[in-house]
Order: structure tokens, then sequence, then C-alpha cells
């Protein structure tokens, strides 16, 4: 079985990777996707030390000033170069603790985790990231103890969100406050544990990494070390240099009409996220099953082709209904960042803020279904090196950075986040109540529309949720169902055409050889009739 016909994603790629060095065997996240069965990958790795490509780092290499990575120079322009106006801006996770989790314990653990991984002990000086010693930061003064032993369901969420609002606020990272850890003593019961980092130390894929290292600091295991540094990999991203061929594809991309989702462009004194409204929508376990599996297998392709190829579809009606045409949308596309682009380095267990954002120029023309979802593939495929180099060149100053900058931004984001566990009521899985958005309240917005997207798998089966988040009044909340259903319906309709066996095949990315997408489909075509 293939790894993403089994509903494997990009970001799982890494924890693979991550768990096969710790059973002693090195594969890459270039390998998974090449090598996408067990057995092309067993023959593809090799035990750690033979042929080790990853370069051994000095001690200490981790330390000191960081370079401006692309996401933090988008930051940077987000906020129009005040940093006051990201203090707050996090990434926050709320588990469920044993009893028995005590503070001395926990903090000893927490004291662990911050002197193992860097990016815990980040301060930001104006805009320059620096990385403290280990031993620099405090987990004592880091963790908060409140009592909440025999509140009910009600109380207690409103305690955890108050309390996530004040963790949040003491946030500073220009003070090197970048993490705040709750701990909600329930006595006997079952407790909870508030996880609270500013986003300049984190991501997605850091989560994945930070969480099971705090649990296992706590249950007195030793950390698995981290093979390369977020200062080093940052040192190598940055000195890397893209060619004038990729800044015409990334101009080509780019080219097209203006599109405009409102009545009026983003106003950053107004558009902040204290007004930002939003609502989420779910995809049932019957559909979201088949369309993390059944039907990116049907088309050799991942489960973002699917997504994004709903999305195009969903947009074009949407704004046909509204008088608009035009089948094409500019979308910024956010990834995890860690593509294989430095030679030598290995990030699968490096906790930091990868992230990448980068726009793809997604166009259905009139086609609809199976059609589309090529399309998409295709205009996916014809992204350099996964997206990574547009920040490079976007933020990197000079004449490239200027073409860029002068071109007209997208006004939808999209970030699928992968597939998450949720919680089934064990300790040291995810809780229930709900937690406070991640950004900070004076943070301009961004985007007309963002839509985040994880998959949650549950007792029942994998469940696709989805939210959608605008400023207030730029955007009518019935507009943005509209455009959510529409969505919704396109995927369940890609999702139909796959059970039916009326969908599926190859474009021409999949091939060694020249064959346009019309060719293909007429060799297939013939190849059904004949078998």
């Amino acid at each position: 079985d293939g790894f993403f016909d089994l509903g494997g994603d990009s970001i799982i790629a890494i924890q693979l990777v991550s768990r096969a060095r710790q059973s002693g065997l090195v594969i890459t996240p270039r390998d998974v996707f090449q090598h996408q069965t067990v057995e092309e990958l067993a023959a593809t790795a090799r035990p750690v030390g033979e042929g080790e490509e990853t370069e051994a780092e000095a001690p200490g290499a981790g330390i000191g000033p960081v370079p401006v990575t692309p996401i933090v120079a988008w930051l940077r322009e987000r906020a129009a170069g005040d940093a006051a106006l990201i203090r707050g801006f996090h990434q926050s996770a709320l588990l469920r603790t044993p009893p028995d989790l005590g503070a001395e314990r926990l903090t000893g653990a927490f004291q662990s985790l911050l002197d193992h991984h860097d990016m815990l002990r980040l301060r930001l000086d104006g805009w320059q990231p620096v990385v403290r010693p280990p031993g620099s930061c405090d987990a004592a003064a880091l963790v908060t103890r409140v009592d909440v032993a025999g509140l009910d369901a009600d109380k207690l969420q409103s305690v955890i969100t108050e309390q996530a609002t004040a963790a949040r606020d003491r946030l500073d990272p220009a003070a090197g406050t970048v993490a705040q850890l709750v701990w909600f003593d329930a006595g006997r019961e079952q407790g909870r544990l508030l996880v609270v980092l500013h986003h300049l130390a984190v991501d997605g894929v850091s989560w994945r990494i930070l969480l099971p290292d705090l649990v296992t600091a706590w249950a007195g295991g030793a950390l698995d070390p981290v093979p390369t540094s977020f200062r080093r990999w940052a040192q190598r991203l940055t000195a890397s240099e893209r060619g004038e061929d990729e800044l015409e594809d990334w101009l080509d991309i780019v080219d097209g009409p203006p599109q405009n989702l409102a009545g009026r462009p983003l106003d950053p004194r107004v558009d902040i996220a204290a007004r930002a409204r939003s609502v989420t929508l779910d995809l049932p376990a019957d559909v979201t099953g088949p369309l993390l599996t059944e039907v990116p297998a049907a088309f050799h392709g991942r489960v973002n082709d699917v997504l994004l190829t709903g999305l195009a579809l969903a947009v074009a009606q949407w704004r046909r209904h509204r008088g608009g045409r035009g089948s094409g949308v500019l979308v910024d596309l956010e990834g995890h960042g860690r593509e294989d682009v430095v030679p030598g380095a290995d990030v699968s267990r490096t906790a930091g803020w990868f992230t990448s954002i980068h726009p793809v120029r997604l166009d259905t023309g009139h086609e609809t279904g199976t059609a589309a979802l090529k399309t998409v593939k295709e205009q996916l495929r014809a992204v350099p090196d996964g997206g990574i180099g547009y920040g490079l060149l976007r933020h990197g100053g000079g004449e490239a950075a200027a073409e860029l900058a002068g071109v007209p931004p997208a006004q939808i984001a999209f970030n699928y986040l992968g597939r998450v566990a949720a919680g089934d009521g064990d300790d040291w899985t995810l809780a229930p109540e709900e937690l406070i958005a991640g950004e900070d309240p004076a943070m301009p917005a961004a985007h007309v529309l963002e839509i985040n997207a994880v998959t949650r798998d549950l007792p029942g089966g994998p469940v696709l949720s989805a939210t959608w988040t605008w400023p207030d009044g730029l955007l009518e909340a019935a507009a943005v169902r509209d455009l959510a259903a529409g969505w919704f319906t396109a995927l369940r309709a890609l999702a139909a055409d796959v059970a039916a066996g009326d969908a599926g095949g190859f474009t021409p990315s999949d091939l060694l050889v020249d064959l346009d997408q019309s060719e293909i489909d007429k060799l297939q075509t013939a190849w059904r009739q004949k078998s």
C-alpha cells in the first residue's frame, strides 16, 4: 500500500522520518514521496551512521543570532515593523493530565524541554531572533498552577479561557518569554495542562516533537538528540540563492486578473484580529475517509490536490453567483516549510517556525470533477521546490523582491494541518475544551479570508474540520457559509465520482515520457476498453 494512498500527508511523512531514526534507520521526506511503499522504503533505508548525509554540528552551533527567515520577514511586513503587534502571536495545546502530575515533576520536565530545544530560549532583539544558551530560562517562572478541583464543565471552560488569555498576555519575545505552562490541578481527578508557545518558536510540526518530549521528560526518559539546529538550518537556507528562472516561474504563477472577494481592500487599522469572525464546519467520516485515501490514490496524488481542487471549484461557482467572472483564484498556500532543500540538514526533530507561505494560481477553466482535479494537481506540481523559494525571493531584497512585492496579493489563504489524534479520554491526549485564538488582538489581518483545515481521527473515523476566518464587516457571514458549503459540496462530488469508478488516472507529472493530458487520457481509455 502507498503511504499517501493510506491517508498520509507531508507532516506525517516527517514523523515517519523521525520515528525511523529513533529505530536506527535513516530515510528522508523525499524518500517517502518517491518510494511510497514499505517495500520500496526498506530498500532505500540505511542504518544510522552508514553513509550518513546529515552534517554534524559543532557544539553550540544552535546558539546566537538567527537569520531572519522568510516567514519572520513576512510577519514583520504584516505588522508594518511594529514588534509590539506580535507580542501575543502564539499557538497553544490543551492536554489531559494524570492526577499525580506534580508541580516539581512538571517544572523539571519543562526545564529539560527548554534546555533541549533551542527555539524555546528565543529572544527577539528588535526583529533579530537570538537563541540563548541552555540554562538561561527558568522553567519555574513560566509554570502557573490553578486549582480547579470540583469545578463543573462550564466553570472549567471559563477558567481555562481566562487563564489562556492571561498566559498569552505574559508572552513577551523581546524579554525572552516565548513559553507559558498552566497546570489546572483537579486534585484526585484528571487535570489539564495548557501549553502556550509564541509562534516564532513553534509550528504545527513542532508540536508533534515537543509534546511527546514533555511527556518523556516527565516520565524520566532521555530526549532524543536534535540532528540539525534551527539556527544552522536558517543560516543555510537564507544563504541559498534562487535563480532568475525561478523568479520567472513565480511571476507566471501570480500573473492574472485582479480578484476582489470583498467590497473594499483590507484596512490594517480596522481589520485586526480582535474583530475577526469565524465559522467552523465538519465533513463527516463517511466522506472524509475516502477523500483522504481513495480519491488521491485514484489520481496518484495527495490530499492537498483534492482539497484545493474543491476550493477552486467552489470559489469559481461562488463568484459566478455574485455576478463575477473568471475561473481562476490566487491562493496563499501555507506549508510546513521543511522541504528537502538544505543539503546535510535533518530537521525531523527540530522545533521552530519553519512555515512557508507561497502563492499558487488555481484555475480549473470550465472543467469539473475529474478533469478539474487533474488540472489543479499539475498546477501544484509546477510550484518550484514545494514553494520555499518564493519567500526567499519575495523578502530577500533586490529587484526580485521589488517585482514580487508589486503584484496584488492573494486574498485567500489555505492551510491543511494534516491529521491529529483526537482525545480519547486518556492522560496526555488533547482535551475537549476550547482555546482562544492564537493572534495578538491588535495584529492586522493578512487576508480577506483564511481557511485552516485539519483532520481529527475520531473513534467513528476521520473528520475533516475547516475554520473560515475573516475580518468583521469585510464579508457577510452568510456569504462565507455559502462558500464553505460549496467547498464541501465539491469535495463530496469528487468522492462520489471515485466511488462510482468514473474518476482517476495519471497526469503528465506522473510520467517519465512527455505526454500531455489528452494523450494520457486517450491511452488510459484504450487500455480500459482492451482490458
